[in-house]
């Protein structure tokens, strides 16, 4: 709606991915009941699409952008985030099919 705040919310999906990633790259071992590495990446990753979502109602909250321009991005924002986590699910694994092979 003329306004470009929204746009702040691509940050967020950029840095979603990249706690759990920076996690996997340094723990190899997936046997562990409790990893406090890949928990506290989970954590951050939470924090991350939290904040997301909390972004575009702060901004219209703060009469920045319009009710109607924050469900979109809120909109956008579930469709990205389940598209992110669609992609862990199927390409996390160690399986031959896996996107470290590309």
């Amino acid at each position: 709606f003329s306004r470009y705040w929204p746009l702040f919310v691509l940050f967020f999906y950029i840095l979603s991915p990249i706690p759990y990633c920076i996690a996997r790259r340094l723990v190899d071992d997936t046997d562990a009941a409790s990893n406090a590495c890949k928990e506290l990446a989970i954590f951050l990753t939470t924090g991350i699409v939290v904040s997301a979502f909390g972004l575009p109602i702060v901004f219209a909250r703060a009469e920045l952008i319009y009710w109607g321009a924050c469900a979109l991005v809120l909109t956008g924002n579930t469709v990205i985030f389940a598209t992110i986590l669609g992609f862990f699910l199927v390409f996390g694994s160690n399986d031959d099919f896996s996107w470290q092979q590309w």
